[in-house]
């Protein structure tokens, strides 16, 4: 690494949970961090932790929804701190509820934040690196952007539109033999302050789907496609379970789904209906990078490049699928 000149990442949703643990990684590492995210004390709270680790950073208050503000912001990042070389698409927002009390309203809420700032980011992204040939650009996924699972419909319809979007536009950079890299990382449940400020219509607090996995487990996947930068990768053995399923059995998915996964992503206690949500406005207090499942929360997980799990499945004759399956 050159230090006169050290590399430049960008992180959308970088103040919390897996954006927070990644911008740890990269600072750790030596980059110069841009983080950019809704909350000011956030921020400042994030830039504060990433100078005490050495690293040089610019904290920007942006909403991904709106593109024009993100443009600038990714303007000003390279004008301050230098050719950015990876950008890191994290920014999210979701609602539990049954689809049959979700409005509109929230449903364009969580496409806008979900999906279209993957968009915009990438589209900023591309706008940066396009004259240079050359970067990196990570969409944070979800084993949710292939299985879709109840009272998350808004979420997963999202991380679908943005896998379809990102294998657009794989194409299109391999039609122009271009140089810049594209990869979406398939995450597992992880322990994130999301199950706290979420909007939630179910009554009983929420959770991920065990097997939960602690933010630096995914900030570390991340940070490893840079150097090698597969199609995707997938992290974490529930993940494979999940996308390898989908494309086998998608109806006996559907029947466990309907019979596991109301109660897997609900505790006994009750949630309080009065409390404030992230959806349209950050919650300052919540801000960091874990949330209240660490006690439960794995430091380590299996992870696959697609092109690995297509290979060992030739090379199996399906039977891998099979043991995934019943295990």
């Amino acid at each position: 690494m050159d230090e006169r000149n050290p590399p430049v990442v960008v992180i959308c949703g970088s103040t919390a949970g897996v954006g927070r643990a990644t911008a740890h990684r990269f600072a750790v590492a030596g980059y110069r961090v841009g983080l950019l995210a809704r909350g000011e004390q956030a921020l400042a709270a994030t830039a504060e932790e990433l100078d005490q680790l050495g690293a040089t950073c610019l904290g920007i208050s942006v909403d991904v929804a709106d593109a024009e503000a993100l443009f600038d912001a990714a303007q000003r990042m390279e004008r301050e701190l230098g050719p950015v070389g990876v950008w890191v698409n994290c920014a999210m927002v979701t609602v539990f509820s049954p689809i049959r009390q979700l409005n509109a309203e929230e449903v364009r809420r969580v496409t806008e934040v979900t999906y279209l700032g993957t968009v915009h980011g990438t589209l900023a992204a591309l706008d940066l690196m396009g004259p240079r040939n050359r970067g990196v650009i990570i969409q944070v996924g979800s084993a949710l952007a292939y299985r879709a699972i109840p009272l998350q419909a808004a979420y997963c319809g999202a991380k679908f539109a943005v896998r379809g979007f990102t294998d657009s536009l794989r194409c299109e950079l391999l039609h122009e033999h271009s140089d810049i890299k594209v990869c979406m990382v398939q995450l597992p449940a992880i322990n994130t302050p999301q199950f706290d400020w979420a909007r939630n219509k179910l009554g009983k607090r929420v959770q991920p789907v065990p097997p939960i996995h602690d933010p630096d487990v995914a900030a570390r996947a991340i940070f490893s496609v840079v150097k090698r930068t597969p199609r995707e990768l997938w992290l974490g053995a529930a993940s494979l379970k999940a996308i390898v399923g989908t494309c086998l059995m998608p109806g006996l998915l559907d029947r466990l789904l309907a019979r596991n996964a109301y109660s897997g992503q609900m505790t006994n206690e009750d949630d309080d209906p009065q409390r404030p949500d992230n959806l349209f406005e950050p919650q300052e207090p919540l801000h960091r990078t874990r949330g209240r499942f660490s006690g439960r929360s794995r430091d380590s997980a299996l992870a696959l490049s697609s092109t690995q799990v297509s290979a060992l499945l030739l090379a199996t004759g399906g039977l891998l699928a099979v043991v995934l399956l019943l295990f």
